[in-house]
């Protein structure tokens, strides 16, 4: 069933709590839902979001925002270690993670309590504690708008990325809606505690059950970032920077340690986190606007009612230090509307 709301206020659809509109909303709850739509004669241009919580609305949107409402989980369940299971767009990421863990089902655990919807988490390739959603992905359907058709995507086909898919890419970006994703978990148990954090808060024991980790990554994000629900954000705001080893010799200067990730072919990945850090920004106030005292990597609508020119302009004063301090620029992983 399509619900559709001109001139909608778009404050309790992002994360970040921008006070915003748009010119017409429209949920939906099935592929028949969108193949009922005439696209070309909605506002221009149309977006397609889940719980607005990767995104920076910077003005009122003058275009159409598309909600799925498509909620299914599936389990195809033949016995064996790996169980495909087919889940609906409009899903509640976490509210997945939370039914894996309940079941038994290993793969989902590490991306527990990260906000948004599990089209959202598929187009971004949301990642946390080691792992990438693409790891456990098989498949991923889609609305093809040109054709008006069902199509589906393998894996390779995505061009999945750090943070990034081809669904976000200008030339696909707007064709395809999201529908539905296959995933591949498992009844076998395969922990990753291989990120600092996780492999601390579990020392020497060896985890039973997906739930267990699924507790101990809940406690350490909630010893770090603030919930969307009691603070405006969109989470992590920019991507950790991934630079050449004579650059991070360069970034390295004057400094006995600097945390950082080896990658392939000798790229170094570095916490921008800790770049942001170095700079003075952590807990930082600037207006309505703020860096979260205990994760630097976060900005937050610190007064409930900062304006998207808040923290535009906090980004960019973080940007501009990181540049200057250590030749670096950081890019936002948060889409910028």
């Amino acid at each position: 069933m399509i619900k559709r709301i001109p001139d909608y206020d778009l404050s309790a659809q992002n994360t970040f709590r921008m006070k915003v509109s748009c010119a017409l909303y429209i949920e939906y709850d099935s592929i028949a839902d969108l193949q009922s739509l005439d696209f070309e004669a909605l506002p221009q241009p149309l977006l397609s979001i889940g719980e607005g919580s990767n995104l920076l609305f910077t003005k009122d949107f003058e275009g159409t925002v598309l909600c799925s409402r498509i909620n299914y989980i599936k389990y195809f369940d033949v016995g064996a270690d790996s169980v495909p299971l087919a889940v609906g767009a409009g899903v509640k990421w976490d509210d997945l993670v939370l039914k894996t863990c309940e079941d038994g089902l290993w793969g989902a655990e590490n991306l527990s309590l990260i906000p948004g919807t599990v089209g959202a988490a598929a187009v971004q390739n949301i990642g946390a504690y080691g792992v990438e959603v693409k790891d456990i992905i098989a498949g991923v359907t889609c609305f093809d708008i040109l054709k008006k058709e069902k199509t589906a995507f393998k894996v390779p086909d995505c061009r999945y990325a750090y943070r990034d898919s081809i669904f976000k890419s200008p030339e696909y970006k707007g064709r395809y809606i999201i529908t539905g994703v296959l995933f591949k978990l498992s009844r076998k148990p395969v922990p990753k505690l291989e990120y600092g954090a996780l492999k601390a808060a579990f020392a020497d024991e060896v985890p039973h059950s997906p739930m267990q980790v699924r507790e101990k990554i809940i406690a350490i994000r909630d010893s770090k970032l603030p919930r969307p629900q009691d603070v405006g954000s969109a989470g992590s705001f920019f991507k950790n920077p991934v630079v050449s080893a004579e650059q991070f010799l360069k970034i390295s200067e004057g400094y006995t340690s600097v945390p950082h990730y080896l990658l392939p072919q000798g790229f170094i990945k570095v916490p921008a986190a800790w770049l942001i850090e170095q700079c003075g920004f952590k807990g930082k106030i600037k207006g309505k606007a703020a860096v979260w005292d205990k994760q630097p990597l976060v900005i937050v609508n610190n007064s409930g009612d900062a304006l998207p020119r808040d923290i535009l302009s906090l980004e960019q004063e973080i940007v501009e230090a990181v540049k200057a301090r250590f030749g670096v620029e950081l890019h936002p992983e948060v889409e910028h509307i």
